[in-house]
């Protein structure tokens, strides 16, 4: 089952983890609007309605929007450091997701929202995003054909509990490649990311080696492209 703009409107991203987890582990609504409420009195004077996709919002972002660019962050890289315990794994057999961690670079996508409809875009995005506080959004400087942008990003948090930490590629390509929840496997996460990339011209070598060894335990991720 994939996620849903449904899901997001009828709130069922947050009851697969309220089903899975003990309470206090997904936010309230109220929690969601008042951080989504901070995050917009931080963004900077004159910045567009622009996202940074580096990860599932590449391939399913359910949310309309007026143009789409390739970009490039600095300082963070995309990396699969966030534990999944509900959406792409269980409590008991944790899946990975990707997060932005800090150092190195990334390559993505931009995506601008029409302004009519992005105050209300950015609500539903919170519920998907946000639904267990592990990122900190944070208004990025983003490089994209030639000229920079501040685009909405969603950083890891370090200090939460879904942080995975730095584990090796292998640790995590055992983790990829059996996990499973709510909302997909793990592998076909990685998966759609890393064709979706391919599909914006983008190559990420780390996504290509973790889908070789992923394939050479005979699950699902296919073989790598040829580079």
């Amino acid at each position: 089952m994939t996620l849903s703009r449904r899901d997001l409107e009828e709130g069922r991203m947050r009851e697969v983890y309220v089903e899975a987890l003990a309470d206090g582990h997904a936010l309230t609504d109220e929690q969601l609007s008042a951080s989504l409420t901070q995050t917009l009195q931080q963004k900077p004077k004159g910045a567009g309605w622009w996202v940074f996709a580096y990860g599932s919002l590449l391939w399913n972002p359910l949310f309309p929007f007026a143009e789409a660019r390739r970009a490039s962050v600095h300082g963070l890289h995309r990396r699969f450091c966030l534990w999944s315990l509900a959406s792409r794994g269980k409590p008991h057999a944790p899946g990975l997701v990707l997060g932005l961690d800090r150092g190195g670079s990334c390559r993505g996508v931009v995506y601008r929202l029409p302004s009519p409809c992005a105050i209300d875009e950015l609500h539903l995005l919170w519920r998907r995003e946000m639904v267990t506080g592990a990122y900190a959004p944070r208004w990025l400087h983003v490089e994209s054909d030639g000229r920079r942008v501040v685009a909405l990003g969603f950083v890891v948090k370090r200090r939460h509990a879904q942080y995975a930490g730095h584990l090796t590629i292998e640790a995590q390509a055992d983790v990829i490649a059996h996990a499973c929840g709510a909302f997909g496997s793990s592998a076909d996460y990685l998966e759609r990311t890393r064709v979706s990339l391919a599909t914006h011209g983008v190559v990420d070598l780390y996504l290509e080696r973790l889908a070789a060894r992923i394939a050479a335990k005979g699950c699902s991720a296919s073989p790598a492209l040829q580079i």
